[in-house]
């Protein structure tokens, strides 16, 4: 996604793969708060809140920081070659906001015993962040522009 950056500020740019990584591991983690969530729905809260606290982190701190984020960097990156593509870190903070709003859902819906509240917020999110690491299309990243467009221009 490319967008026109204004000549007196630049935007925080990070390597795609890191944002892909992050999508697999919330991936991973999402399918298996659905399958606990057929044995203790109590233990599907409390690792979705787990995954909460990760979105919130990498929606406040940025995708270099969030807890995934530090593990591609550490563990990963240095493995890999020289980035060929990279992508603007601020939507992919609102995407991580998304995702916090879906998994904050969840973590409260199973938490109270609503299972199929925390479970369709739960399949949401999992949703989104499957069709990040599969095919690198983030619905968060692709939102952005039109929130953006709706907040009142800042002078």
């Amino acid at each position: 996604m490319s967008v026109p950056i204004p000549q007196s500020r630049t935007v925080d740019q990070v390597d795609v793969r890191g944002p892909r990584f992050a999508a697999w591991v919330t991936t991973a983690v999402l399918v298996v708060v659905l399958i606990v969530a057929t044995f203790s729905v109590p233990a599907a809260g409390v690792l979705l809140a787990a995954q909460t606290l990760v979105f919130a982190l990498g929606a406040v701190f940025g995708p270099r920081r969030s807890p995934y984020g530090l593990l591609y960097a550490t563990l990963i990156a240095p493995r890999l070659g020289a980035p060929t593509e990279t992508e603007p870190v601020p939507p992919l903070r609102f995407a991580q906001f998304v995702g916090f709003v879906f998994a904050a859902v969840g973590t409260v819906g199973f938490l109270a015993g609503a299972v199929v509240v925390g479970s369709v917020a739960t399949g949401f999110a999992l949703f989104a962040a499957l069709l990040n690491a599969a095919f690198g299309l983030c619905l968060g990243c692709r939102i952005y522009p039109l929130v953006t467009r709706l907040r009142p221009a800042s002078t």
